[in-house]
């Protein structure tokens, strides 16, 4: 494996920045930025989901760019790419957690590591907190990943069981995407601009309003139906070839929150498990066991990861835990995920800083 990074000097806007080699890593290429003026605090980062068949460059590409805000604190940040593409928490987890002590082996013992992660890395970042939180002082998952992995990837096959129902041939059946064997392939957003309206069009000529009905049942607007579907096709194909077959079995599952439900429940698409779940989503797991400060920030809207599954599941574990006391949340006004701004991540970092060390709890907060 190729070795990253040999103490490249970078020009930013306040610090000058190193990006240091640390050596060959099993967890895959990682970035380690470090600022001039180094404050001895260390951000672990960890990246979101990457499609399957992402051109091979880094995933954390533009990172300087993207966390110039912690940077330009006199905070090094330190970033795996992971062993994998597509779902890779749990690999996700360990090439973190071999990363940060590496980072110790070069750079000697920060006086405090703090782990923070977009969409899937908001997910790591929970998961990491959960398992290895005694490495860390607090954490700042965004637009988290932060259900159990398996409830969020089922979302997404049953968004596609039902849309299938209602609106059979438009996108591909579940049968096909679980078939190792089929022609299903990757979508890339790239290219799918066309497609997506092609989608969307004929949701309308079927039925609009029930099209309409479909999307805000699955907390979307209607625009971003499509856009999630391909989505969802990725993931679901990717869980296909990494398990050989399908995890999830909703043979028994009746589907509510439709206009018609008997309708939805009798033309759904069924299919029953042929792997079992734990194989892929049993590691790092969710138990909402957190001892050290969190802040998670989430926009109003999320596309791919809604309040319900961002926000909501995650506190109830932690409040079934009894440790409501270390966690916190913040919302932003956007409209997308992980549509945040630069301004909007430095007031929840430091919202976070300051919660671990005053060890008082911030109030929700809603920011422009």
């Amino acid at each position: 494996m190729k070795k990253l990074f040999l103490l490249l000097a970078l020009s930013t806007t306040l610090f000058a920045q190193q990006k240091i080699d640390l050596g060959t890593l099993k967890g895959g290429g990682y970035q380690v930025l470090m600022p001039a003026k180094w404050n001895k605090k260390l951000v672990m980062y960890a990246h979101g989901y990457q499609f399957m068949g992402t051109p091979a460059a880094s995933a954390n590409a533009g990172l300087d760019k993207k966390l110039q805000v912690i940077l330009d604190r006199g905070f090094a940040v330190a970033a795996s790419d992971y062993p994998i593409q597509g779902f890779a928490l749990p690999e996700g987890v360990d090439a973190t957690e071999e990363l940060r002590q590496a980072f110790i082996k070069k750079m000697g013992q920060p006086d405090s590591t703090f782990m923070m992660g977009h969409s899937m890395g908001g997910g790591i970042t929970f998961a990491t907190l959960e398992n290895f939180g005694q490495h860390y002082n607090g954490g700042l998952p965004l637009c988290p990943l932060s259900s159990r992995p398996y409830l969020q990837c089922r979302k997404e096959f049953d968004m596609y069981a039902t849309l299938n129902g209602l609106f059979p041939g438009i996108v591909p059946s579940l049968k096909d995407i679980f078939d190792v064997n089929s022609s299903v392939g990757f979508v890339s957003f790239a290219t799918a601009g066309q497609r997506m309206e092609e989608i969307k069009k004929a949701l309308l000529q079927k039925d609009s309003v029930l099209a309409v009905a479909f999307a805000k049942r699955f907390d979307l607007k209607l625009d971003d139906l499509p856009g999630a579907l391909f989505f969802n096709q990725n993931v679901l194909r990717d869980i296909a070839l990494k398990l050989k077959g399908n995890p999830f079995d909703n043979t028994e599952t009746l589907y509510t929150g439709f206009p018609d439900n008997l309708k939805v429940n009798a033309l759904a698409e069924r299919l029953p498990a042929t792997q079992d779940q734990a194989k892929l989503f049993a590691r790092y797991d969710r138990t909402g066991k957190i001892d050290k400060p969190v802040v998670l920030m989430h926009t109003i809207y999320d596309q791919l990861i809604p309040v319900s599954y961002a926000v909501t599941n995650i506190e109830n574990m932690i409040h079934a835990q009894g440790r409501d006391q270390y966690f916190a949340v913040k919302y932003t006004n956007g409209q997308a995920h992980c549509q945040f701004t630069d301004e909007q991540t430095a007031k929840a970092f430091d919202a976070m800083r300051n919660f671990v060390k005053t060890g008082k709890k911030p109030a929700i907060e809603f920011l422009p």
